[in-house]
């Protein structure tokens, strides 16, 4: 018995010399122009009834623009968008826009979003055409190393603007901070590397986003005030609910003094790195599982307790290691007292510490001296892409609980009395 054929696609036949990339880009030239096609098609549909007194359309085609190459990630599309010519008076007529091909395109967004990506991931302005090459074709016109420095001019004008911006529509209920070291070594002194200054928050919404990026010292409470007052003289006017970071930032200090209602939350991973360096390699694995017992609690009692068994086993002979710890021992259990749902955002500054891992990729690339600005900048750039793909916070709308001060106790809301 025959199968119907009516709902089967038809392909043309390709001969065994057509590679794939061939029929990927030929079936993308096939689809951008059907797609112009029925843009054009429903933009004159939608006019079709304005008529002049004979009954004759004023909205009509009038032939094609000049035929265009646009470089796209399967390779160049050659396009040739049709005209439109508006018969009506002058007053009255409208200028047909493409959504598809806007006035000039010769790049897909997306190909401009590749750029930076090659750059700030390691590839060097030197071997920059070779790589897009590679991805593009050997014909991909413009786009060669001299692009890159144009570039590095726009990301910085972006930057700049970026860090100028009001925030006075802003509210931050978590921020996460850090330094961030890189070897890049700045052109005004041999010996030092740069250390950015990296402060992200999390919306009313629930949304994670970069809120500066700034060059400073780790340690230094006047580099993280600075900071922090610049981004209240720019309207940032009410104070995160709870900061998380490591101990040794000078930004608790500074945030004591502009932010003193914000409450702090340790950083785990940090802290149970600066344990572990404290005890020798043979207790590591042991100390370690012991630690996560007590920021895996599921209750503050339970961590309250293993807390006390960690200090009971190891004080003795590990005295330095269980200061470390206990010295923080508030700041490290502060996430209690909030919604058990955020408990995995905010034991840690892991929002950093994962976007600066392919950040650092970048600089280990690029050997040698190097401008702040220039540092800053690709910095930036890098985590305003990153930032795109950050999660939100599981069940966001318990932050407007956090908002309105409802209490948390073992990260379970309490009920009014």
């Amino acid at each position: 018995m025959t199968e119907p054929t009516e709902n089967l696609l038809s392909f043309p036949q390709q001969s065994a010399s057509v590679t794939l990339d061939e029929v990927l880009q030929q079936g993308a030239q096939r689809l951008l122009t059907q797609a112009i096609e029925d843009e054009i098609g429903r933009y004159l549909e939608q006019r079709a009834g304005i008529q002049d007194d004979a009954g004759r359309r004023q909205v009509v085609r009038n032939g094609h623009l000049p035929e265009r190459t646009i470089q796209t990630p399967v390779g160049a599309l050659t396009v040739q968008q049709p005209r439109v010519r508006d018969r009506r008076p002058a007053g009255e007529r409208e200028t047909f826009r493409s959504s598809l091909l806007p006035p000039y395109l010769r790049k897909t967004k997306s190909l401009d979003e590749l750029i930076p990506w090659l750059y700030l991931k390691g590839v060097s302005t030197g071997d920059f055409s070779e790589a897009l090459q590679a991805l593009l074709g050997p014909d991909a016109p413009g786009l060669s190393a001299s692009t890159i420095t144009r570039l590095k001019n726009v990301w910085e004008r972006e930057w700049k603007d970026w860090e100028q911006r009001s925030l006075a529509d802003r509210r931050y209920v978590y921020v996460w901070a850090d330094g961030v070291y890189f070897n890049v070594r700045l052109e005004d002194s041999a010996n030092k590397r740069q250390c950015i200054l990296v402060l992200m928050g999390a919306t009313a919404e629930g949304k994670k986003e970069l809120i500066a990026v700034a060059d400073g010292y780790r340690e230094s409470e006047q580099s993280w005030t600075e900071l922090l007052l610049n981004l209240k003289n720019r309207g940032l006017a009410i104070a995160p609910e709870l900061a998380i970071g490591d101990g040794a930032l000078g930004f608790w200090k500074a945030m004591t003094k502009v932010f003193p209602s914000t409450r702090a939350q340790r950083c785990w991973c940090h802290k149970t790195a600066n344990v572990l360096n404290k005890m020798p390699k043979s207790i590591q694995a042991k100390a370690k599982s012991m630690l996560h017992d007590i920021w895996m609690a599921e209750t503050r009692k339970d961590a309250e307790r293993a807390f006390d068994l960690f200090v009971e086993v190891f004080e003795a002979k590990y005295e330095a290691a269980v200061k470390c710890l206990v010295k923080d021992r508030a700041a490290l259990l502060a996430f209690y007292d909030f919604p058990a749902e955020h408990w995995k955002h905010l034991r840690t500054t892991n929002p950093i510490e994962s976007t600066f891992a392919t950040v650092r990729l970048r600089t280990r690339k690029t050997k040698g001296s190097g401008s702040r600005i220039a540092c800053l900048t690709m910095v930036f750039k890098l985590v305003m892409s990153a930032q795109k793909r950050w999660r939100a916070l599981n069940a966001a709308k318990l932050i407007g609980d956090v908002i309105d001060g409802v209490v948390f106790e073992d990260g379970i809301k309490q009920q009014a009395a």
